[in-house]
């Protein structure tokens, strides 16, 4: 926290050092957001990189009392809504956007985790894109729900209707298949 904040003190003085620690520090986690909800990776990158280039050009009005790690989430978060408005793409697939989960030397367990993540993204898929993106942004995305509903402009009530109308409809989806236990 007291990084971020000297992070973010410097890179509105212009810093470019300060942009590119920022840049390194979060990246990873803001491509796997963005690959979380988009399931592309090509989107995904392009998506962090867009969000990047429009904060470096913010540096001299930008202003933020929040947490640096909580709006470039939510940038992403808005920029991959965008995205899939204009394209329609298939939302949601949690394995690829972690990879090392199913790096394996057993190829028996290799193949097991790759069908049992096939139907989880498929379940994940089939939610409602707002119970998906509360899902993906809480489990995923390690947001809090209070940070999922100021970015989504609701209650924080209504965003954890959300996430337990999500997890149950996953459920129900894996149990009729026979699939994945919760």
């Amino acid at each position: 926290m007291i990084e971020d904040e000297l992070l973010k003190w410097k890179f509105k003085r212009g810093s470019k050092d300060a942009l590119q620690r920022i840049y390194e520090k979060y990246l990873d986690y803001l491509l796997t957001l963005a690959m979380a909800l988009l399931n592309d990776a090509g989107s995904a990158e392009d998506v962090v990189h867009d969000v990047f280039v429009n904060f470096a050009k913010s540096a001299g009005q930008f202003k933020l009392a929040g947490s640096l790690k909580g709006y470039l989430a939510t940038a992403v978060c808005n920029r991959a809504r965008d995205q899939m408005r204009a394209n329609r793409r298939q939302p949601a697939r949690l394995d690829e956007s972690d990879p090392a989960i199913s790096g394996s030397d057993d190829p028996e367990q290799s193949v097991i985790y790759s069908e049992e993540s096939q139907r989880l993204n498929d379940a994940v898929a089939q939610l409602p894109q707002q119970q998906r993106e509360v899902v993906v942004l809480h489990l995923k995305g390690e947001m809090k729900f209070r940070e999922i509903a100021e970015l989504q402009g609701e209650s924080v009530n209504t965003i954890l209707g959300r996430y337990r109308y999500g997890l149950n409809k996953l459920r129900s989806i894996l149990s009729a298949e026979g699939g994945l236990r919760w």
